[in-house]
């Protein structure tokens, strides 16, 4: 297994401000106005870009006819007596 690792440095200006560095807004593929949210775990920080619930739109595809609340309720109760 390889692991690709990259290091890139950033100044905190005395407003407590910094720049991504181009790499890192490419590797996560952010582009101006886009968020990002921060995890601090045991004394390092994780940052990952915040992706708005609208992009999801089209990711899961069904090429079968379209269905009603009702008949996926009925699915997923004869699916859960089944056992």
């Amino acid at each position: 297994m390889e692991l690709d690792i990259l290091m890139f440095e950033s100044t905190i200006t005395d407003r407590g401000r910094t720049k991504l560095p181009k790499p890192v807004r490419e590797a996560l593929g952010l582009k101006a106005g886009d968020r990002i949210r921060y995890i601090v775990y045991e004394g390092a920080v994780r940052i990952l870009p915040v992706r708005p619930i609208n992009r999801l739109f089209g990711a899961l595809k069904y090429d079968g006819a379209p269905v009603t609340l009702e008949q996926m309720d009925k699915s997923i109760a004869d699916a859960a007596t089944e056992e």
